[in-house]
């Protein structure tokens, strides 16, 4: 494998080829991968519920306001 096929990764700013790795720091590179996808969808449904709770507190917040005016009618 010529120099410019060979598999690199960076660790802290280190620079590892992956030929020269062992097995067992292979996995961890690959458990590594899984985990940054996994926090990555985390992160993506996060943002998705965040969104959907503010949705529901404003229709909330919205349906007080006819009760509100209402009331505020009432005393005039």
């Amino acid at each position: 494998m010529s120099e410019e096929e060979k598999q690199v990764i960076t660790v802290d700013g280190v620079e590892h080829n992956v030929e020269d790795l062992t097995d067992q720091q292979v996995a961890m590179v690959k458990h590594i991968q899984d985990i940054d996808g996994k926090i990555a969808t985390a992160n993506f449904n996060l943002d998705q519920l965040k969104i959907a709770r503010n949705a529901f507190m404003k229709m909330l917040n919205e349906s007080f306001a006819p009760a509100e005016a209402e009331a505020v009618a009432e005393d005039k």
